[in-house]
């Protein structure tokens, strides 16, 4: 049961431009990252879920962090710091990486925009900060670092997504995958980004605090929208096979074992370029000899969910690894999980079970996304 909305009205929790907005569509809110967030709807998780892999759910992911960093130059010094080709990016074009530490570990997985003056950057919300910290220290002698705070940031995610854009600038829809661009929403200057965290086509658009809410009511106007909370965000990234860190990912963890050696650098990965990001040597190394552990998708036998931190455990009832994130996917009708196994077990086909309230529950290695990506390509 989730409690009472006003149990949250506290100096030490922060509210998005949009927080009104979810109170007005009596949302059940919660503490999240430091914020007040809608966990779900009036509808509930499982009807949210639904509706955003046939329609359109309208997310409020204010609390991510949004970083610009200005200055000649700055894709390469940046290329330093993360696991991918920033340098080679091309104006507007968006790339999936990693902020490593010296051990390879992974500090934040993060979003990253060539823009004509630098980059835009979204970071996860509860490692802003220290993201902030970091990336300051490392470029502010030769380049304009910005947390973004008057900022608020909105995903419309679903099939439907991309007619209800066009519906206010037709130029839209010629956004591919993973580039981005400077439209008008009824006026409202918006920065938007043809990406998502659910697997489906989608958008996520950065705009002025001032203009959100009336953004976000101009978007829950149009046919096939609905607000979709932190719940059901959740469980479309989970089915999508996509990280939550501090989960499925940390500093524990490095690229190799999160199975996430596409977010490494090709010019990196063959050899064609040195690498200087922090751990590369690690990393590039882990590339050619392999990892004792692999993040890999579970799929549980049943209908009972498996939870985060359950011990995975072989047909001799010894640890093979554990779960880093489960629970029922809707779309998927049954339970899905991700989480780590000793290399040993990825290979074959084991027979695996968690322990659950004294029962064992059997499940297998399953393929990664659970349900099937519907990113645009043109």
């Amino acid at each position: 049961m989730c409690p009472d909305n006003r149990m949250f009205e506290s100096d030490t929790l922060q509210h998005t431009a949009l927080h009104t907005l979810h109170t007005s569509l009596n949302a059940k809110l919660v503490p999240f990252a430091g914020y007040v967030l809608p966990l779900q709807y009036t509808d509930g998780i499982k009807a949210e879920h639904l509706h955003t892999r046939a329609h359109a759910g309208l997310f409020d992911v204010s609390h991510m962090g949004q970083i610009q960093i200005s200055g000649a130059g700055v894709a390469r010094a940046f290329e330093e710091l993360v696991t991918g080709d920033i340098d080679g990016l091309s104006d507007f074009q968006q790339r999936y990486t990693l902020l490593t530490n010296q051990q390879g570990g992974i500090i934040d997985d993060l979003m990253v925009t060539k823009i004509p003056d630098g980059l835009f950057i979204v970071v996860n919300a509860a490692c802003k900060q220290n993201d902030y910290r970091y990336i300051k220290s490392a470029l502010a002698r030769s380049y304009r670092v910005e947390m973004l705070d008057n900022r608020a940031l909105l995903a419309l995610q679903g099939p439907r997504a991309v007619r209800v854009l066009a519906s206010f600038d037709n130029s839209i829809p010629g956004l591919s995958f993973m580039r981005a661009g400077q439209f008008k929403i009824d006026g409202i200057d918006c920065r938007i980004n043809r990406c998502g965290y659910t697997g489906e086509d989608g958008f996520e658009i950065s705009v002025d605090n001032a203009s959100a809410k009336r953004l976000a009511q101009l978007l829950l106007a149009c046919d096939g929208v609905r607000a979709v909370g932190l719940g059901a965000r959740d469980s479309l990234r989970l089915e999508a096979g996509l990280c939550l860190y501090g989960h499925d990912i940390d500093e524990n963890s490095t690229p190799v074992e999160a199975n996430l050696r596409w977010a490494i650098a090709g010019k990196y990965r063959d050899g064609s370029v040195e690498a200087h990001f922090p751990g590369a040597g690690i990393i590039l190394r882990q590339l050619q000899e392999g990892t004792e552990k692999v993040r890999v998708g579970l799929q549980p036998t049943g209908k009972m969910p498996v939870r985060a931190d359950s011990v995975v455990l072989d047909a001799d009832n010894v640890k093979a690894g554990y779960v880093t994130s489960g629970g029922f996917g809707p779309s998927f009708d049954g339970p899905v999980a991700m989480g780590y196994l000793s290399a040993d077990y990825v290979s074959s086909d084991p027979a695996l079970h968690v322990e659950i309230r004294n029962r064992s529950h059997t499940m297998r290695v399953a393929e990664l996304p659970f349900v099937a990506h519907r990113y645009y390509q043109p």
